[in-house]
């Protein structure tokens, strides 16, 4: 299987949080942050559109500052 690579920019509060449930899981930030996405991909379409609703919603005012 082919693999690309990504960038994302998290908050620094997100990036803390992540790298803790790593640390609990023992594993490294970057597979967590894989595992959450390939699962999140592997959801039923109508479930997937709700989670990436909920999302962009919640996080609308961060994407504002960012752009």
């Amino acid at each position: 299987m082919d693999m690309a690579n990504l960038t994302i920019t998290l908050p620094e509060e997100r990036l803390e949080k992540l790298k803790t449930l790593a640390e609990q899981f023992q594993i490294a930030p970057e597979d967590l942050a894989r595992i959450g996405i390939e699962e999140l991909l592997a959801r039923p379409e109508q479930e997937f559109q709700q989670a990436v609703h909920y999302v962009l919603k919640k996080n609308k005012t961060l994407y504002k500052r960012l752009a």
